[in-house]
């Protein structure tokens, strides 16, 4: 009996999607060494080398990997064991905290990406929890467990430093476009962001399986810690090949996402992205998704626009678009869920 069988058939790859055996580790996303911010003896002065390296990274790969970025080791570690502990307990225990159509925040193990089911079971938390229900009619309210003791202090603390290292980030993106540090943040004073918590279990079917299709993230950066397993693969843009992110220890893996894509007009790109299984090790990653406020209507940003380089995207509301995203997450939709093509002037 051929394995194509066994495994269920939601979640095979088109064979056009599905992972060769081997993937390069050469040639890989740029380091950056934040320690001129970051360092005891930092100035407030940011580097022009620092500027034009964000700058350099986030044109050629739409991705990056960052080094002493000030937030201690300790407190990744803590956050990978938090997540370890929590993804340990029985399925029993995890369902207790499991998202429904109205909150959509919580533990979830059966998330489709571009209509192919994912090998991965998720607990997912916003920064923030709004006042009120939101735009989209969601209610969004953590859904914090009981067990691990610890968990949510652990992520909340989490969250704040992580928060402060991504509005460093978004400062070292405006400049790089030549805009003041602080243009960008207007747009995050009622944030959407959240903190995802991934767990990819073994599995035994490395070349029919990916524990996340490819995919582009929709919202502004992504600062993603992950394990020593490893298993995101970044699509080149030179080249069209994937290319395995290589884990080091305490690093951040940053992306730029489609908001950035179309305030830069293009200068930058949101890069396609999946992660591959393994058949041996259990994977962990925690990602963290900046995200506008719902009311944000995204544009190309006025000062980068002129007769020679026109808008090449017309505005959307972030909160409509976010939630037609959303939709199509929880159930298998005949037609590709909405893009910032969608958006793109002929």
């Amino acid at each position: 009996m051929s394995h194509q069988v066994e495994v269920d058939q939601a979640f095979v790859q088109a064979p056009e999607h599905r992972p060769k055996p081997v993937i390069s580790e050469a040639g890989g996303i740029p380091l950056i060494d934040l320690s001129p911010i970051f360092s005891d003896g930092a100035g407030t002065i940011v580097p022009v080398t620092l500027v034009q390296q964000v700058e350099a990274a986030s044109r050629d790969w739409g991705f990056f990997q960052v080094i002493n970025h000030g937030i201690p080791p300790e407190l990744l570690k803590a956050a990978e064991t938090a997540e370890r502990e929590f993804f340990a307990l029985s399925e029993e225990e995890k369902k207790k905290v499991r998202r429904d159509e109205k909150n959509p925040l919580g533990y979830y193990e059966s998330e489709h990406t571009k209509n192919v089911r994912d090998w991965k079971e998720v607990f997912d938390l916003v920064l923030h929890e709004p006042s009120e229900v939101d735009v989209r009619g969601l209610e969004l309210k953590n859904k914090w467990p009981q067990l691990p003791p610890g968990f949510r202090e652990t992520f909340e603390e989490y969250g704040k430093s992580v928060e402060k290292l991504t509005f460093r980030l978004l400062e070292l993106i405006a400049l790089s476009l030549n805009l003041p540090a602080k243009r960008l943040n207007v747009f995050f004073e009622e944030q959407t962001t959240f903190i995802r918590l991934n767990h990819y279990p073994p599995c035994p079917y490395p070349d029919l399986v990916l524990g996340l299709g490819h995919h582009k993230d929709s919202g502004a950066l992504t600062v993603l810690y992950q394990d020593s397993t490893g298993g995101l693969d970044v699509k080149s843009k030179s080249d069209g090949n994937w290319v395995r992110v290589k884990p080091i220890p305490n690093s951040f893996i940053i992306n730029v996402g489609d908001v950035i894509q179309v305030w830069s007009n293009d200068k930058y790109e949101s890069v396609e992205h999946r992660v591959s299984v393994n058949s041996a090790r259990d994977r962990f990653s925690i990602p963290f998704q900046l995200r506008p406020a719902s009311h944000t209507n995204v544009k190309p940003l006025e000062e980068l626009v002129d007769e020679k380089n026109p808008a090449r995207y017309d505005e959307y509301n972030w909160g409509k678009f976010f939630k037609a995203r959303r939709d199509s997450n929880y159930k298998k939709l005949e037609a590709e869920n909405i893009q910032i093509t969608h958006f793109k002037r002929v």
